[in-house]
C-alpha cells in the first residue's frame, strides 16, 4: 500500500500551494482536508460566536476549497479520519490536532506573517493557544511540527528568533511566490498606474482607518492613474463605495483577477499587510507598506524559477521514507534545492 500524506488546506493561495506540492509525490496517496478546530472550545468559538469570521476554518472558506480540490480531482478527508497518515503538511502550525503529534509533520510558509504586537507576546509568553492573537503573527513560531520550509533565510531567522528551532527549518522557497518574473508576460490591459492592495484587517476583527489610507494613497500617485485592488475577503460594496469617496474619478477598482499579473504593469505598489508587496520587490517597483521596507527586501521569498513546490516534495518524500527517529532526521538530512540564477534586482 502506498504512503499516505494529508495536507491542511486554508485560504485559496494556502491551497494551490498545497496542491502544487502533491503534483510531485505521485508515489503517494494524497488526501486534502480544510483546516478545522483542534479542540471543542475552539469548535464552540467556530460555532456560535462571529470571533473567527472571516478566517479558513469557516464554512464559507471550506466550501470554496472543497469545491477547488473536487474540480482537480483530488481527494478530500475533512478533519483526516477516514485514513491513518503517514505524514501531516500543514500550512499553519497554530491549530494542530493532538491526534497528529505523534505522526510525523511538515509545516510550509504561506507568505507573509501578521506583524508582532504585545498581544502575540502575551499569548507566547502565557503558553496559551496561539489563535488568541486573532491574527497569523505566531504561524510559524510554535515549533510543534517537525520540520518547517520556509520562504527564505530571512524568514528561516526570523522563525527562530520567535520560538522554532533553527535545526527544524529549511529554506525551500514557497510555491506562488518564487517565480515573479513570469508575471510580465500577461494581457492585463491596463500599465503604469500607482496599484493599491488593500488588506481584510476590518474583516478579521482588526481596527483600520480606510478613510485615511486611500487619501494617503492619493497623495503618493499625486495625479497619477491608481488602481484598487481589493482583497478576495473583503466586503465589497462597502469598500468600492470608500475608493468612490475619497479617490479621484476614474480609479480602476477589481475584486477579482490576477493580482501578479496587474503588480507587473503598475509602476508602484501601495500595501498594508499583504504578501503580494513581495511580488512587487521581486520586480523592482518602488514599495509601501505597513512594515520596514528594508526588513521586508530581507525577508523576500527566494526567486527560484517555480522549484519551491520540487523542493518542498523533495523534503516531504525524504521524511516519509525514513525509518529512524524522527529527531534524527534533520541531524543527517542535506537538501539540496536545484539553483536558478537571476540578474540582480535593482530596487526602486
Amino acid at each position: 500500500m502506498r504512503r499516505k500524506i494529508l495536507f491542511i488546506t486554508g485560504s485559496m493561495n494556502q491551497t494551490s500551494q498545497m496542491h502544487q506540492i502533491s503534483q510531485h509525490l505521485d508515489g503517494y496517496d494524497c488526501w486534502f482536508s480544510q483546516v478545522y478546530p483542534n479542540s471543542a472550545f475552539l469548535d464552540v468559538i467556530l460555532k456560535y460566536t462571529p470571533l473567527v469570521n472571516g478566517t479558513p476554518m469557516t464554512d464559507s472558506y471550506r466550501i470554496k476549497t472543497e469545491n477547488y480540490l473536487r474540480e482537480h480531482g483530488l481527494q478530500i478527508d475533512y478533519k483526516g479520519r477516514k485514513n491513518e497518515y503517514d505524514l501531516v503538511v500543514y500550512c499553519s502550525d497554530m491549530v494542530v490536532d493532538s491526534r497528529f503529534r505523534n505522526t510525523k509533520t511538515i509545516w510550509v510558509q504561506e507568505g507573509m506573517v501578521d506583524k508582532r504586537t504585545l498581544l502575540t507576546d502575551t499569548v507566547k509568553a502565557l503558553g496559551i493557544p496561539p489563535y488568541f492573537t486573532a491574527d497569523t503573527s505566531l504561524n510559524g513560531c510554535t515549533n510543534i511540527c517537525d520540520i518547517y520550509c520556509t520562504a527564505s533565510e530571512g524568514y528561516k531567522n526570523y522563525f527562530a528568533k520567535h520560538g522554532t528551532d533553527a535545526r527544524k527549518l529549511i529554506v525551500t522557497g514557497i510555491p506562488n511566490y518564487d517565480n515573479d518574473r513570469q508575471f510580465l508576460n500577461n494581457d492585463f490591459p491596463h500599465h503604469n498606474y500607482v496599484m493599491v492592495a488593500t488588506t481584510d484587517m476590518r474583516e478579521t476583527y482588526r481596527i483600520e482607518n480606510r478613510a485615511a489610507f486611500i487619501k494617503k494613497a492619493v497623495e503618493i500617485a499625486d495625479g497619477r492613474q491608481l488602481l484598487f485592488k481589493l482583497h478576495p475577503n473583503e466586503k465589497i460594496k462597502r469598500a468600492e463605495a470608500e475608493i468612490r469617496k475619497y479617490a479621484p474619478s476614474g480609479t480602476l477598482i477589481y475584486h477579482s483577477g490576477n493580482t501578479s499579473q496587474m503588480i507587473a504593469n503598475c509602476c508602484e505598489l501601495i500595501t498594508q499587510y499583504s504578501t503580494v508587496v513581495y511580488t512587487g520587490i521581486a520586480l523592482g517597483k518602488k514599495v509601501h507598506s505597513y512594515f520596514d521596507i528594508d526588513e521586508l527586501k530581507k525577508l523576500a521569498p527566494i526567486q527560484n524559477g517555480g522549484m519551491s513546490a520540487k523542493n518542498i516534495a523533495q523534503v516531504c518524500s525524504a521524511y516519509i521514507e525514513y525509518a529512524g527517529e524522527k529527531e534524527d532526521f534533520l541531524a543527517g538530512f542535506r537538501f539540496h534545492p536545484e539553483p536558478v540564477h537571476y540578474p540582480k534586482v535593482q530596487y526602486a
